[in-house]
Formats: structure tokens, sequence, C-alpha cells
């Protein structure tokens, strides 16, 4: 069941009930017996996944002009491994 918030008209006490959604509201207060008045107040959210934050957002081109650019890695060549030659048909311990 939710809690309401009520403040009065009259004395300004505040007072909070617990009432289901079918209940009327409160009308007197228990301090004065003036009149109360519904206070609404923001209700908590929480954001759950990915894509709420700043740090989950893409970086736009703005940002990716103003990165250093990475080394050309084209220039460094690794020399490449040549393959074993196929085992020749006379040889007995291949097989």
């Amino acid at each position: 069941m939710p809690i309401y918030e009520y403040a009065c008209t009259a004395c300004g006490e505040r007072t909070e009930a617990r009432q289901s959604f079918d209940d009327p509201p409160l009308e007197e207060c228990p301090a004065c017996g003036g009149k109360l008045r519904k206070l609404y107040s923001p209700v908590g959210i929480v954001f759950k996944g990915s894509g709420f934050y700043s740090t989950d957002a893409k970086s736009s081109k703005s940002d990716k002009s103003s990165t250093t650019p990475k080394p050309d890695s084209s220039k460094e060549k690794k020399p490449e491994k040549k393959a074993d030659a196929p085992a020749s048909s006379t040889d007995k311990s291949a097989k």
C-alpha cells in the first residue's frame, strides 16, 4: 500500500497515512482539526540497463577528431611463416 503525505492548511502540520488506492483522502488534521491537503512528491526512479548515462553514449564525430591517430601498422610487417614441405611418398616414417 502506498504512503500519502498530507499538510494541514491551518497549522502546517504534516502527516503521513498508509492508504489503499480505493480509500478516500484524509480531510481533517489530527492535531488541530483543520483541513488537510494532499502533498505530491517526486517518485524515485531507478534506471537499469545501458543507454541512460553519459558514459554509455557513443562518442560523436567531434570527439573522434580530437583523438590522436594510431600509428600505421602496415609499415611493420611480420615475416610470414613458411609451411612445412609435405612428406614424400618414399618416406616410410610418415606412414
